[in-house]
């Protein structure tokens, strides 16, 4: 099969799966914030902000290492992912051994510290299948992982609505999160064996020089968790669930389209580590090529929330979330950083540079905390929300800036201008029939911007098929 069909084919059937993912996650969150209101969906948030914290510090930068030195010519997989696997295996259930003295220092309610304890016995699942996604990154699989999540997801959706149905208590909630983690776990697993044994290997020479390889991936991703997810921690000290529930109705919006670019940088990783150092000019056109879909995704995501945001909030979650209306305009501008910075933090870490992205990302946390500290007493969940966007620009300003010096390449977008004035027709459409009903304005302004494009050939066919030629992918597989 020739790169561009299976480039294809990666993209529609993980770009489907994860959009049903997206719309049963929004589902779920729909009957769960309906069902517990602004104070439990907060305890909820301040639940899954732990399961962020726990995959923070037992990381240790093992997913993306391991993905990258995978796509290395010559690399043992096997041996690779083996180790890895049974170093993520040992830290997810330390994490889990040791979450019941976590929750001591906390003075949430019963409840919470309890289904805090059972998110991390659901780490132990989603930690493990994760490091496997690398095996489908190298061989351009990725749908593979896209489906297996869905079916997890659906399981999870199916066990909320049946304990909203029967009127369970909290926790039920939270275990539907853990029976996801399982069978996504399970599937992911089945599905590796096509391409790897992978079973658990304790070569612990090995696990020193992989450790020191990926350590400042660790790092970066505990400064990663408190810049994305500390401000909800922080909230919930210093204001209260219910605030920490009209902050989360619509930050839980964002986290459920990020998945486009970690999904898109995910594809393109193993070409750009393979061509980086091997083939400058190859490296170059896939990253303009991605760089340039980033912008043209960002594009309709920022213009469609400003003006739909508070329909988006009342389908989500409801009469009793009207406040979330407004941060999601403001957090809209923090996704659309977030895709930048997903694009360049990608480039640092083919590039062999997870040092220099380790310190940029210390920097911006420390930025978040200092900020956080400073605005929610006054500002509350708005005073998170701006901060959001303060440390995704500044994040996105470093990391591009060290990308350029560094490794000399400056991301460059053809049709710049014309993509900005679908855009606008777009914006215009939504301005003058803003009393349409919400799903026609979503619906037909989306098509109107992709048949804008069309018009103005902002993009061709040939940009998409064409990111990783015929040629590329033969040389690429033959040392894989």
């Amino acid at each position: 099969m020739v790169i561009a069909r299976k480039i294809a084919y990666n993209v529609i059937v993980s770009g489907v799966s994860k959009v049903f993912s997206t719309i049963l996650a929004l589902v779920a969150i729909g009957f769960i914030t309906r069902y517990l209101g602004t104070e439990g969906f907060g305890n909820y948030a301040i639940v899954l902000a732990f399961l962020s914290f726990f995959a923070a510090i037992s990381d240790l930068g093992l997913y993306q290492i391991a993905t990258r030195e995978i796509s290395r010519e010559g690399a043992d997989e096997e041996k690779i992912l083996s180790n890895v696997l049974a170093i993520r295996l040992i830290a997810s259930l330390a994490i889990f051994a040791l979450s019941p003295a976590v929750v001591w220092f906390f003075a949430y309610p019963a409840e919470v510290k309890q289904g805090i304890i059972i998110i991390a016995a659901s780490y132990v699942f989603s930690s493990s299948y994760q490091v496997l996604n690398g095996i489908f990154q190298k061989n351009l699989a990725m749908d593979k992982v896209a489906v297996g999540e869905l079916i997890g997801k659906a399981f999870q959706v199916a066990m909320v609505i049946l304990a909203v149905r029967l009127k369970l208590e909290f926790n039920w909630i939270v275990s539907a999160v853990l029976l996801n983690m399982i069978v996504s776990f399970a599937i992911i697993y089945a599905l590796s064996k096509k391409y790897v044994k992978v079973s658990l290997k304790f070569d612990f020479t090995y696990w020193k020089i992989f450790l020191k390889k990926s350590m400042p991936m660790g790092v970066a991703a505990i400064v990663a968790f408190v810049y994305f997810k500390m401000d909800t921690i922080l909230l919930s000290i210093m204001k209260g669930s219910s605030e920490v529930g009209i902050y989360n109705a619509a930050y839980k919006v964002l986290e459920n389209i990020t998945f486009f670019p970690a999904m898109i940088a995910g594809l393109v990783m193993p070409i750009m580590a393979h061509n980086i150092f091997k083939d400058k000019k190859r490296f170059t056109e896939v990253s303009n090529k991605t760089f340039k879909v980033f912008f043209i995704l960002i594009v309709p995501l920022l213009i469609g929330t400003l003006f739909l945001a508070d329909g988006i909030i009342a389908l989500i979650g409801g009469a009793g979330f009207v406040e979330a209306g407004q941060v999601l305009r403001v957090l809209v501008f923090a996704l659309a950083l977030i895709f930048f910075g997903q694009f360049f933090n990608t480039i640092l870490i083919v590039g062999n540079l997870q040092k220099k992205l380790m310190w940029i990302l210390s920097f911006a946390a420390l930025i978040n905390v200092c900020l956080n500290f400073i605005l929610i007493p006054k500002f509350s969940y708005m005073g998170s929300a701006y901060v959001s966007v303060i440390t995704e620009f500044v994040v996105v300003l470093l990391t591009a800036y060290m990308v350029v010096k560094k490794l000399n390449y400056v991301p460059l977008t053809e049709g710049f201008l014309r993509i900005i004035g679908a855009g606008a027709l777009m914006a215009t459409f939504l301005f003058f029939f803003k009393e349409l009903n919400f799903f026609v304005l979503a619906l037909v302004s989306a098509i109107l911007y992709f048949i804008f494009l069309w018009l103005f050939k902002a993009i061709e066919k040939s940009e998409i098929t064409s990111i990783i030629s015929k040629k590329e992918i033969q040389e690429y597989e033959e040392v894989s």
